[in-house]
């Protein structure tokens, strides 16, 4: 069995920022790709931003040069550092890793999403 737990979400203003942290834990061998994604109210959930094993990073249009994804590799960990932060960031963040399991599966497994809200 493996696990997802993000923490980080909060209130912020607009122009402030907030780290998420996402650790994944259990029956693992290895992560391979760990990402997030969002869903605001009323809307699809979409890709934010991931990272391969090797450091390899993507990001959304929408994030890019604001947001910066990380990964500590030892502790299972993935981080999101948002900066200006924006209304339209507003959204549950949900973490998503793709795992090797023990038994030598590929898992693809979702945590339970942190709420962020930009406002004034």
């Amino acid at each position: 069995q493996v696990q997802v737990v993000e923490s980080g979400g909060g209130l912020v203003q607009p122009g402030g920022s907030l780290r998420l942290s996402c650790a994944a834990s259990g029956s693992i061998i290895s992560i391979n790709v760990m990402g997030w994604y969002r869903q605001a109210p009323g809307k699809e959930r979409e890709w934010v931003a991931d990272i391969t094993s090797g450091g390899g990073t993507n990001y959304a249009d929408s994030v890019k040069g604001r947001f910066t994804i990380s990964r500590d590799n030892d502790k299972s960990t993935t981080y999101l550092q948002m900066n200006s932060l924006e209304p339209e960031d507003t959204a549950v963040y949900y973490c998503n890793v793709r795992v090797v399991s023990l038994s030598y599966n590929i898992l693809e497994v979702w945590g339970q999403g942190t709420l962020v809200n930009v406002s004034s």
